[in-house]
């Protein structure tokens, strides 16, 4: 296995993964380490594609991916992940399964990876990173949910409000429409809610 992940410094590396799998020794950091490789997307590469079985899950170190599928001809946002998150096709990687979604670099991009053999080889070999796993999916399932909850319980304008405050920065690094539909609303309603925001601010 590629050891370049390993290369990185201690405080680099755990900056990156304490977050989704819980705290780590400095020895057990250095295990998990050696599992990840670093990889670079250059602009409109493809992380995965539809209909693909995705062998890998990355964190993202730099960059700007998104996760769409196409759906009566028109492109479905369903996230943009970036730095710090975490990157996969949960179907393709967990369940060897065909992608429901494509995942695209929109900036040159830099990733720290594992590949699907890694990854069973580390869950092997690791006892205690079946624990980690645990709390990473309830991690996830909790971020679920909370997706869930917005689109079901919060407004179109409180939905754009919470996404605005928690990703300030991407509203000038994407097209919006890519936003609006991950916020699941139409490019006009998007349009007249960020106009009303502008008009106030």
């Amino acid at each position: 296995m590629n050891n370049s992940a390993s290369n990185l410094s201690t405080q680099s590396f755990s900056q990156l993964i304490q977050g989704y799998f819980g705290d780590l020794t400095h020895e057990e950091l250095l295990t998990v380490s050696s599992y990840f490789d670093e990889e670079k997307l250059r602009k409109n590469d493809f992380f995965t594609r539809t209909d693909k079985v995705c062998d890998k899950l990355s964190i993202v170190k730099s960059g700007i991916l998104r996760v769409y599928a196409l759906s009566d001809g028109k492109e479905i946002t369903q996230w943009i992940a970036t730095e710090n998150f975490l990157i996969t096709e949960v179907l393709g990687f967990f369940f060897d399964q065909p992608n429901r979604w494509n995942i695209q670099a929109f900036t040159e991009t830099q990733l720290l990876t594992i590949t699907k053999t890694n990854y069973l080889k580390l869950c092997s070999e690791f006892p205690k990173w079946n624990e980690i796993e645990k709390r990473f999916i309830v991690k996830c399932f909790g971020m679920i949910e909370d997706r869930v909850f917005s689109h079901l319980a919060m407004t179109a304008e409180e939905r754009y409000d919470l996404y605005f405050k928690q990703n300030k920065a991407l509203f000038n690094q994407v097209p919006l429409q890519y936003i609006a539909s991950v916020l699941g609303m139409t490019p006009e309603t998007f349009s007249r809610i960020r106009k009303r925001r502008t008009e106030n601010s």
